[in-house]
């Protein structure tokens, strides 16, 4: 009883700051007459955008499709990524999981799937063909589980090496297709002058994770690496994670005597927009975040391959991001005929990229006329791509990619070897085997 009333408190006092991070939904003076009528088909939407410029999108795009659709009213609830995780695990196996929900894919899908709350979508991607043509196909495998589609992409994202054109054809740099080639290109700029030829803020751990799960994947082999990542038979003894580590801590010898002390933001604004450092790894999500402090052109290229790697070369680390409807929704037409509207170009997926600066994962929806040019090349860089390697922190459990973030961050100030880091991991996955079994 005593766990009971202590999970209801959690749950109250979550949905309170829910309500006052996001303004308490649709609460338009016609929605509150609405309410109580017998007509009106409410639909409980929750997402982890309470910011601007998304929330105030969000509220723009439900008032707009309330006018178009009179007889339903959408009560959006939302709060920031940590709370959104929190909440949404505690309540996708009860009686208050939302109508429809926002979702990772990889790990947290799987999760959210595993509630046995989450509806299968296959049939609405199967009955209406021309609409589910427009959704990529890139951002449609990550939240396929055993065959079905679990989720309705609506975002996608991906992350590369953006490097300053100028600064590559003044020194006569090309751009590097293998690990190898990539050293060169960092000790040859470093020749030239630049102290800190590629720069990150390793204060931030999630920008560490990205680079671990990018080498990861491009240095294990692919059937060892679900195995490990699978809580239930994850052991993390191949040699090659040494091996990963053994670059990150040769990786970080560019990055400059403050990378440890920065965060991500400092990194990119200080020294990566001002020129000082040619290269950094960033997000296609970062690209509306540069328009106005960056005066030079720059491209990307995607992570090196390594020579002795066993992944995928031509995969590209990142992820889409979709909404979920729970298979308990009082009217799930009514909800899939939201999603449907919402993911289009006559919808939410224009305004997605040009509003809040999220590449869409419609396909065609951005044009030369409503999009940076920048935006176009990512998109054209994530279609090409042979697949999308979910995030480290999307990929495996927390007591794994934890234990691996502080290790990585201890090899950068040398506090620690790859070895320690490795032992650390290994004992992480015992206990989590144990308790998994």
């Amino acid at each position: 009883m005593k766990l009971r009333k202590m999970v209801a408190l959690s749950l109250t006092a979550i949905s309170i700051l829910s309500m006052a991070a996001c303004g308490g939904g649709s609460s338009d003076k016609e929605s509150k007459e609405t309410k109580n009528d017998e007509d009106t088909i409410e639909i409980n939407f929750f997402h982890r955008w309470p910011n601007d410029p998304k929330n105030s999108m969000f509220k723009e795009l439900i008032a707009q499709y309330e006018k178009e659709n009179p007889n339903v009213k959408i009560n959006m609830d939302c709060i920031l990524n940590d709370q959104y995780k929190e909440k949404i695990r505690m309540i996708v196996s009860t009686d208050e999981v939302p109508d429809i929900f926002s979702s990772w894919s990889g790990s947290f899908a799987q999760e959210m799937i595993d509630s046995g709350n989450v509806m299968d979508l296959t049939s609405v991607f199967e009955e209406d063909a021309a609409w589910a043509d427009t959704i990529a196909d890139v951002s449609k495998g990550p939240f396929t589980f055993d065959g079905k589609i679990m989720a309705i992409p609506w975002s996608q994202d991906g992350k590369v090496f953006f490097y300053n054109k100028h600064i590559f054809e003044e020194n006569n740099i090309k751009i590097p297709k293998t690990w190898n080639e990539f050293i060169d290109v960092l000790d040859k700029l470093k020749a030239v002058g630049y102290e800190t030829p590629i720069v990150e803020g390793l204060k931030d751990n999630w920008s560490i994770l990205h680079y671990l799960g990018t080498i990861n994947q491009r240095m294990v082999d692919p059937e060892v690496l679900a195995k490990d990542y699978d809580p239930a038979t994850g052991e993390f003894t191949d040699p090659a994670y040494i091996d990963g580590l053994n670059k990150w801590k040769q990786l970080t010898e560019y990055m400059g005597e403050t990378c440890t002390a920065i965060d991500h933001e400092t990194a990119r604004n200080t020294y990566f927009a001002t020129e000082e450092s040619p290269i950094m790894y960033l997000q296609f999500a970062e690209i509306s975040l540069m328009k106005d402090t960056i005066n030079f052109d720059y491209g990307f290229f995607n992570f090196p391959a390594f020579e002795e790697g066993k992944g995928d070369p031509n995969a590209l680390t990142g992820a889409p991001e979709g909404f979920m409807i729970s298979n308990k929704a009082e009217h799930p037409e009514e909800c899939i005929k939201f999603l449907k509207w919402l993911v289009s170009p006559e919808g939410g997926a224009v305004k997605l990229s040009t509003v809040a600066g999220d590449l869409t994962s419609v396909n065609d929806a951005l044009t030369e006329e409503n999009a940076l040019p920048e935006q176009i090349e990512a998109l054209e860089t994530i279609n090409a791509a042979s697949q999308m390697a979910p995030w480290f922190d999307n990929a495996c459990n927390p007591s794994i990619y934890t234990v691996f973030g502080q290790g990585a961050s201890a090899i950068a100030t040398n506090d620690m070897t790859p070895e320690e880091v490795m032992k650390d991991v290994q004992t992480a996955a015992a206990e989590l085997k144990e308790n998994s079994n």
